[in-house]
């Protein structure tokens, strides 16, 4: 039996979503003073996917996505959620959220996001915490699997992550398998 080892750290990624847009730029830069600056944002663009959030948010919103320079171990999953959690509190009116804010790792194998909500294929982390592996990389996309999300699952969506993928991999320094 080999050593333990711990695993390659990974790219932390959030994804932001409000009905008011100044509340993504608010929540990125509180998440940039607890995590580090920015690597990249991505373009706000309608979230418009599922009416699941209607309840809670209303319609109109907004979505975009963002990922830090410093990479992290992938045991930090944990802690981000439980940060995510404590600006979404912070940011609620009576009781209702204003700023969805999860958290996710992406390394070149895979896209894994936290989420407090469990099902047959996530797996516990601790703290009320599940990782929800999301899309994994093969054949030189990456694939959605029979539970993603939707809005991840779409073909602009895989291209968007590609495309972070080939960001982390030039710094990183790894050949683009």
């Amino acid at each position: 039996m080999g050593p333990l080892q711990e695993p390659n750290p990974a790219q932390l990624v959030f994804s932001l979503f409000s009905g008011d847009v100044s509340l993504l730029f608010a929540g990125m830069e509180v998440l940039e003073g607890m995590f580090g600056p920015m690597a990249w944002t991505g373009l706000v663009h309608p979230f418009e996917e599922t009416a699941y959030y209607e309840r809670e948010f209303g319609i109109g919103l907004q979505r975009t996505f963002c990922g830090f320079q410093n990479l992290v171990s992938q045991g930090r999953l944990v802690e981000a959620k439980l940060k995510a959690i404590e600006l979404e509190r912070e940011w609620s009116i009576l009781g209702r959220r204003r700023l969805n804010i999860d958290p996710g790792l992406l390394t070149p194998e895979r896209l894994v996001l936290a989420t407090r909500k469990n099902f047959t294929h996530r797996i516990y982390l601790g703290s009320g915490v599940f990782a929800d592996l999301t899309l994994i990389f093969q054949k030189g996309s990456f694939r959605p699997l029979p539970w993603s999300y939707p809005d991840y699952a779409a073909s602009d969506s895989i291209a968007f992550w590609n495309g972070v993928r080939r960001m982390l991999l030039r710094r990183i320094n790894w050949p683009a398998a």
